[in-house]
């Protein structure tokens, strides 16, 4: 197969220097980043549901769900959207421009007649990379009441209209909600911290997983370590290895000012060393796009 020449850096300045009479080919790093892109696309044959979870809250759980779909979405041609479960009053719809104020609860109601995409437009938001996000609301009192049954009824409306979900979860894994998720995932990505005593949680997160049942879960896991500055030391090193161990693939984030402010995220504005761990991430996930449906 015939290689693509070489899109930036001195390689690509000697095929404008020289008005593409030489094409060199892509360096090393552009030779992985387009390998990691062709993963990333994997074609998915019926609906692929993601779960997000950790039981520490504040390690980056939304984000980390925020990004993989932009992600996802910049690469892949098929729909993409993030479902916003956390029963206590998430905050993933306002991490992009937020195009409805229709929430999980009223799409519910609405669930018998959704039949076409243009009709579930209306209760979704879409940011300019094309990944839509479904809001949870922002009373507790009526996300809390939502379990497993109403969260079953979502997911069968919206893999009908989409190719892959990826479900940010709260924090409460023995929440109905949470539960429900879980048994309908096909796969999890687990979030951690940099550090032994903040990744301590997502560690018993996987411990309670084995012990309930979820080994496919744990041993296909793609765990994404978030914020981490620097080399992070010795002690990063331990909690890569500790993962490492338990799961299929571990994938480090670098703080990002931009993400830092919690705000809505425009993907342009990340360091291209942020982007290019999110591209390391999905592809890892997408990894197990060609394994069977835990469910159909």
């Amino acid at each position: 197969m015939k290689v693509k020449p070489a899109t930036r850096g001195v390689r690509q300045a000697v095929r404008s220097l020289s008005f593409g009479m030489i094409k060199p080919g892509p360096g090393r790093s552009e030779r992985r980043e387009r390998e990691l892109v062709v993963t990333a696309t994997t074609p998915i044959a019926t609906c692929r549901r993601v779960a997000i979870v950790s039981r520490k809250g504040g390690i980056g759980k939304t984000t980390t769900t925020l990004m993989l779909g932009h992600t996802f979405s910049l690469y892949r041609r098929d729909r993409v959207i993030a479902l916003d479960a956390n029963p206590d009053a998430g905050s993933l719809a306002y991490r992009v421009h937020r195009e409805t104020e229709a929430t999980v609860t009223q799409l519910l109601r609405a669930s018998e007649r959704l039949r076409r995409y243009s009709d579930m437009r209306s209760f979704t938001s879409q940011s300019s990379t094309r990944l839509e996000v479904l809001a949870s609301d922002d009373d507790p009192t009526i996300s809390v009441a939502l379990g497993e049954p109403e969260y079953r009824q979502v997911l069968n409306v919206l893999e009908h209209h989409y190719n892959l979900i990826l479900m940010d979860t709260g924090t409460g894994i023995l929440d109905s909600a949470t539960q429900g998720i879980l048994r309908m995932a096909d796969q999890i990505v687990v979030c951690a911290a940099p550090g032994i005593d903040a990744s301590r949680a997502s560690s018993l997160t996987l411990d309670w997983l084995d012990e309930h049942g979820y080994h496919d879960l744990v041993s296909d896991a793609v765990v994404v370590i978030n914020q981490v500055r620097g080399n992070g030391g010795r002690e990063l090193k331990q909690v890569v290895d500790h993962f490492t161990k338990r799961c299929r693939a571990v994938v480090m984030v670098p703080w990002d000012a931009h993400l830092a402010e919690g705000l809505e995220v425009e993907v342009e504005d990340l360091r291209p060393r942020t982007r290019a761990a999110y591209l390391n991430a999905v592809a890892a996930v997408a990894r197990s796009f060609s394994l069977p449906s835990r469910h159909r």
